[in-house]
């Protein structure tokens, strides 16, 4: 088990209240989010705790992503409506189209959280598709 970016203090210094159910969670998923940035740093060759261990505003930025996450995964086991990417609705003969992100899993991070800390960047590149060379 590896370090762990966050502690509860510091989600309630944030003024995010938690419930002892909540705290004892939150414990869970920090340790449980750490270790999945830390495995999607490893996928991308980011040794992500020398990375936190050399520079402090990295460090406050990881830090803020574990907490973000933890967050919305505290707040998605709580919620009745929880986050959507995609939504839709009608009144006349009533419809409903939703779309949510990232149905299913509780803990997650955004897209831009992870290019914030250089974890995703564009790749770009070309295929010659017809041999151009001459014989």
């Amino acid at each position: 088990m590896g370090t762990v970016y966050a502690s509860v203090e510091d989600i309630a210094s944030l003024g995010i209240q938690l419930t002892a159910t909540q705290r004892d969670a939150a414990e869970i998923l920090l340790s449980t989010a750490s270790s999945k940035l830390r495995l999607v740093a490893k996928k991308h060759n980011v040794d992500l705790d020398k990375e936190v261990s050399e520079d402090e505003d990295y460090s406050a930025a990881v830090k803020s992503v574990v907490i973000q996450s933890v967050t919305r995964a505290l707040n998605s086991i709580l919620d009745a409506s929880p986050a959507l990417s995609q939504g839709s609705e009608t009144n006349g003969s009533y419809s409903i189209q939703m779309t949510y992100l990232n149905a299913g899993q509780s803990l997650y991070f955004l897209r831009n959280e992870l290019k914030d800390l250089g974890l995703l960047r564009q790749v770009y590149g070309a295929i010659e598709i017809y041999d151009t060379e001459k014989e």
